[in-house]
């Protein structure tokens, strides 16, 4: 019998009773932003479809110089539609279709800014390590997920962000897992390769493409400069750092992930790039429970099987001050709509300062260092300890019989007498 999944995080917290569930929101997601009424029409897509939309309004102190930079930033999570066994091109048209009335309640909503989950045109097969017929999901970065998503662009006036497995023919087809820049004109701003590739559980990606060439580009777009740090990269923070300091206001992660590897890290890692970077950060994943025709294992003991295990959604956004938003549903598709105002990344900048204490110099002289075959970590040894090589310690440490003893100090001896006693000498 199939496991029954949970719906959220939130539906738990939300059978506390109401005083006790505010203080568990204010604790866990800080200022909880203030929730936007859904459009008409944004609620007529979502029940005819069969979908969740959810909206939220971060709060921002007015300036009285500038003026509001107001953005309406979404995501979407979605579950594929056909089986894995069908025909590609079948597989490629229902997902699609099915994407795209979410992106029109998004554009409903008036989102300017819409990111898409990681591989979003396919099943997240890398698990299989089969090149065919995934491989055929490939495509260039003007390739027709790309122009389908053009036309909702323009349509929308929507900067989309569209995480596709590209296919790069001007280098003999090799593979990339990129992000593609959508303008709201309809036009390519440009693209990203995935820097980080994981070799871990059933993520067997490096079988299809090798880690990126691509830096850490941010896209100066109508609507705010955006970066994407797409999946497995969310998990190093010096990927997240570079997309800051190359002035990033929203980083995308659009991802695929499931629950039992990684489930208790996913509320975190974006939240804390936001706080420690002081821009918007939203995570993206996928939903669901692919099971692909032919069976696989990873090398790990386990025993053969079909399925990565179940990809759980729970997508949110986050302030540059750690406020985030209540995710999406685990089980569910949905687009998340947040209003934020860009200005919030310098009022947050101001007030804590760690752009402004977080020494780059001493970090790049001491990673170039790091960077060396010849490389000596900055370690100081207790002289009192018996380390193994590179200063590790056995499994019971020897400490040695006659460590160096400082001479005992010399302290000046007092000496307490009764009142009696000083009335004699007296």
């Amino acid at each position: 019998m199939a496991k029954q999944e949970l719906e959220s995080l939130e539906s738990l917290l939300k059978k506390l009773p109401a005083e006790d569930q505010a203080e568990a929101f204010r604790i866990l997601y800080g200022n909880l932003p203030e929730e936007i009424p859904l459009t008409e029409d944004a609620k007529m897509l979502a029940e005819k479809f069969d979908f969740d939309v959810a909206a939220w309004r971060f709060a921002v102190t007015r300036e009285q110089r500038r003026a509001p930079r107001i953005v309406r930033v979404g995501v979407i999570q979605t579950q594929i539609v056909e089986s894995t066994s069908a025909p590609v091109d079948v597989q490629f048209q229902a997902i699609c279709d099915r994407t795209e009335k979410l992106i029109h309640a998004a554009g409903a909503m008036g989102v300017n800014v819409l990111c898409l989950q990681e591989a979003w045109t396919m099943p997240f097969a890398f698990c299989t390590r089969e090149k065919q017929p995934w491989l055929e999901f490939a495509e260039p970065v003007d390739g027709p997920s790309t122009r389908f998503l053009a036309e909702l662009a323009r349509r929308y006036n929507m900067v989309i962000v569209s995480p596709i497995l590209e296919r790069d023919e001007t280098h003999g087809g090799t593979i990339h897992n990129t992000a593609v820049v959508i303008g709201n004109r309809g036009n390519i701003i440009g693209k990203h390769r995935k820097n980080h590739i994981p070799r871990v559980g059933d993520f067997n990606e490096s079988t299809y493409y090798m880690e990126g060439d691509t830096g850490h580009p941010v896209f100066a777009t109508q609507f705010g400069k955006v970066g994407i740090n797409i999946c497995y990269g969310r998990h190093h923070p010096l990927n997240w750092l570079m997309f800051g300091i190359n002035g990033a206001e929203i980083v995308f992660n659009p991802s695929a992930t499931v629950g039992a590897l990684s489930e208790p890290l996913w509320p975190i890692e974006a939240r804390c790039a936001s706080i420690a970077n002081n821009y918007f950060s939203a995570g993206i994943n996928r939903i669901g429970t692919e099971s692909f025709p032919n069976e696989f294992t990873s090398g790990d003991g386990k025993p053969a099987h079909k399925d990565f295990g179940h990809f759980y959604g729970s997508s949110y956004v986050t302030a540059p001050d750690g406020s985030r938003t209540p995710g999406l549903s685990r089980t569910r598709d949905g687009v998340l709509v947040s209003e934020i105002d860009l200005n919030q990344c310098q009022q947050v900048r101001d007030k804590w300062g760690f752009q402004m204490t977080q020494r780059l110099r001493e970090y790049a002289k001491w990673l170039k260092k790091a960077a060396e075959h010849d490389f000596q970590p900055q370690i100081i040894a207790d002289s009192g300890v018996e380390f193994g090589a590179n200063h590790s310690l056995p499994a019971r440490a020897n400490v040695k019989q006659t460590p160096h003893q400082l001479p005992p100090a010399q302290h000046p001896q007092l000496s307490y007498s009764s009142s009696e006693e000083r009335e004699k000498k007296e």
